[in-house]
């Protein structure tokens, strides 16, 4: 059964890649938001921000070992992340 095997692997070949689009895609959204809270004095900005950088930090963990080694499991967090 070499053809299931096969496919199983592009399937999560395609998976992962949509997943890894997402995750940039959020990263650099994130960061941006960073960068125009920067300006902003406020306390409430401030919090904001301190979270925004403990997010990017937990996601960055994740894949810290690359795309090509994301598990079953990094993969169910890092789209848990994108949810929240």
């Amino acid at each position: 059964m070499p053809g299931i095997a096969c496919a199983k692997r592009i399937g999560m070949t395609t998976n992962t890649s949509e997943l890894k689009s997402r995750i940039e895609a959020k990263i650099k959204e994130m960061e941006a938001r960073l960068l125009t809270m920067k300006a902003d004095t406020q306390a409430k900005a401030s919090d904001e921000s301190e979270k925004l950088k403990t997010r990017l930090a937990d996601v960055k963990e994740s894949i810290k070992d690359g795309w090509d080694n994301v598990t079953d499991k990094v993969a169910a967090k890092l789209n848990d992340w994108l949810k929240n």
